[in-house]
């Protein structure tokens, strides 16, 4: 790649609104909270910014119920303090993308209020509204995310509407043109006040089979899997329409030079491909998360990652994520040590990485006493891991009171090592996670081997995973050894002499027997 666009090259960096930076002491961050912080982001050396939902909402769950699309919740600021964000961010040269949530609106919204008022209003089938089973049971067994039937009966009007979420989140018709044009012109609003993109909440959930057939049983499910688990979603998800939908907000997001558009799509391999586009261009960078559920040893990954090179279509941009706010933190899935091996990963392989607020200082998952829980999957269906409060916790910034991320009560408690796991106290420590990740991307703006490079398998054995990153000249050697043993390495002919740029370990690396829990970059 001799010209790559910058969300080829660059790293994401995903802010949780609620947790990045409070401005005005209630506990909850904010938009301007966000643009004190920006430097900060630059320092660390990331490409762009996507801000979770920052759209008015009742909250239910925090923010993905939207109630008005073309606005901004105050609890997170007004238009005013976007347009400032927005011009802050681009005067330092990083991108920012938004949230945007298509599936499902909150039942606040004056679309649904009208929808449910009566049979025959006008935005009636702006929803999805079907009579009960005679038996007065809901239409099919379709089960709601979050647990619990996917159908809420409404008296008013005698029938059924969906949610694929909690019933405040009702479930929008893309079948309706009407509704395709609304939101497509709410996209339009925020491309027109400046922003560089949006990743596309889920995006696989858009579309449902016409005839609402039952989905069939999970003949894999087991109580503690989430209720969601139990049936298969062949007919509530990844309908053939749906990427019409998605080739439509790609043909509008071309309009405008270089706009990306990211899509939350949970899919095996070979579906996932197809939100790349079928008919037309589809989403630029449909979320490639195998690493977050992968099993954590070297001949896996190994395998996953030639899967993937080898399923992208002529000419797709690949992409890897780490972590997010729905899922347990890296350091807590693999433990500290693995966890920078598992930066060097994600920060070398070819494509765009997704970074999750925290993860460059090693935040783990909180722990939420029972009396604090706010998420409303974890209220639901409680005690079976499906929780989402421990990945949300503040950001810790500072040793001073609440790690200087508000001068009120935090909404959520912070993690429990907050005085020395910080950003002031990584910045100044040599070898630190924080200095980990900014190294690591200085190299990726230093070698376009690292950031647009080809990539290549290179035979390793036992726990290391090795690969070589190629641009033109310039060739990188990568060796990770996933496990907590020394492992030797026989370093290939093409690389004899290639010296280390950079080990997660620190010290004077030997390219030959790489340490327990040791990442190198070799050149």
């Amino acid at each position: 790649m001799t010209d790559p666009l910058w969300w080829q090259s660059g790293v994401i960096y995903q802010i949780y609104p609620r947790s990045f930076q409070d401005s005005n002491g209630d506990g909850i961050g904010d938009l301007p909270g966000i643009e004190a912080r920006l430097d900060a982001l630059v320092e660390l050396g990331v490409d762009a910014v996507w801000i979770s939902p920052i759209f008015p909402s009742p909250m239910a769950d925090f923010g993905y119920d939207v109630a008005d699309y073309t606005g901004i919740d105050p609890r997170f600021g007004t238009i005013e303090d976007f347009d400032a964000l927005l011009e802050a961010a681009h005067d330092r040269g990083l991108k920012l993308l938004l949230d945007f949530v298509p599936n499902h609106s909150s039942d606040q919204h004056p679309w649904f209020l009208e929808s449910r008022s009566s049979r025959d209003n006008p935005r009636r089938d702006w929803y999805i509204w079907r009579d009960a089973n005679p038996d007065g049971s809901p239409p099919n067994n379709w089960i709601s995310d979050f647990g619990g039937s996917a159908w809420e009966w409404d008296e008013t009007t005698g029938q059924y509407y969906l949610h694929a979420f909690l019933k405040e989140q009702p479930d929008l018709n893309w079948r309706n043109p009407e509704v395709q044009a609304a939101m497509l012109d709410a996209m339009r609003f925020w491309f027109d006040r400046g922003v560089d993109g949006f990743r596309i909440d889920v995006l696989w959930h858009m579309v449902k089979h016409a005839d609402f057939p039952d989905n069939p049983a999970n003949p894999d499910y087991a109580p503690g899997m989430g209720e969601m688990f139990s049936v298969l979603q062949l007919h509530s998800t990844d309908q053939e329409e749906v990427h019409g939908i998605a080739e439509r907000m790609r043909s509008l997001a071309d309009v405008y030079p270089e706009r990306v558009l990211i899509g939350e799509i949970y899919l095996p391999l070979d579906r996932l491909m197809r939100y790349y586009g079928t008919q037309a261009p589809g989403v630029h960078l449909p979320f490639n998360f195998q690493l977050i559920d992968a099993p954590w040893d070297a001949p896996h990954l190994a395998r996953i990652i030639a899967e993937y090179e080898a399923a992208l279509p002529a000419a797709a941009w690949p992409n890897w994520v780490l972590g997010n706010h729905d899922r347990p933190r890296a350091a807590t899935r693999f433990g500290p040590e693995q966890a920078r091996v598992a930066a060097m990963l994600l920060l070398t392989l070819r494509g765009t990485p997704t970074l999750y607020y925290g993860d460059e200082i090693g935040m783990a998952d909180g722990t939420i006493p029972a009396d604090q829980t706010q998420d409303p999957r974890e209220l639901r269906e409680p005690g079976i891991g499906l929780g989402r409060d421990p990945v949300r916790t503040p950001m810790a910034w500072d040793d001073s009171p609440n790690a200087g991320f508000t001068t009120g009560t935090a909404w959520l408690p912070l993690h429990a090592d907050w005085q020395t796991r910080n950003v002031a106290a990584q910045r100044s420590e040599a070898g630190s996670m924080w200095q980990l990740h900014h190294d690591l991307l200085a190299l990726r703006r230093q070698h376009p081997a690292l950031a647009v490079g080809d990539w290549h398998p290179v035979d390793a054995g036992g726990d290391l995973l090795a690969y070589e990153r190629r641009h033109g000249d310039q060739r990188l050697l990568i060796v990770l050894n996933l496990g907590d043993q020394p492992q030797g390495f026989s370093i290939p002919e093409w690389a004899e002499g290639f010296t280390p740029l950079l080990s997660t370990r620190g010290g004077t690396p030997d390219p030959a027997l790489l340490l327990p829990n040791e990442g190198l970059i070799l050149a």
